[in-house]
């Protein structure tokens, strides 16, 4: 299987494996597809629908970190499937710096389902979470 293939096959199958639940967002009409669409996800990491699709069909060269990581939360990818997509980019020839340390670092920091509670409980105001690199790894629906 060619990087492309496998970037693609890799986006899917972990997009299908997510709710809309799990990551926050209310479960809206009839869903012709298993787990979250291109557009909520694309939603989640903050970049555009168009360039989601993009990466989804194994256009992955030059995707910052950035990008991979908000990715990579959106999808709720653990710390195995962090290094992997990472891999996958480095694979397709991405031009940034892309360091197993830093995705191992950024993964193991994840919220507490007490904390994860209190950030949902607050409707009126922003709540946000970031680690000692700043990577938001929480935010309650009004910051999203």
């Amino acid at each position: 299987m060619d990087v492309k293939s496998e970037v693609s096959e890799f986006l899917r199958t972990r997009r299908a494996k997510v709710t809309p639940e799990q990551v926050g967002l209310p479960r809206a009409g009839q869903r012709r597809v298993a787990g979250l669409r291109r557009g909520e996800v694309a939603a989640l990491a903050g970049i555009s629908v168009e360039y989601y699709a993009k990466l989804e069909r194994g256009q992955i060269a030059g995707a910052s970190e950035a990008v991979l990581d908000a990715i990579a939360d959106a999808l709720v990818l653990d710390a195995a499937e962090r290094v992997h997509l990472k891999d996958l980019a480095r694979a397709a020839g991405s031009r940034t710096n892309i360091s197993s340390n830093a995705s191992s670092r950024s993964a193991t920091h994840t919220v507490r389902p007490a904390l994860r509670q209190i950030i949902d409980s607050v409707a009126d105001a922003v709540v946000f979470v970031r680690d000692d690199a700043q990577n938001i790894v929480a935010i309650n629906d009004l910051g999203r």
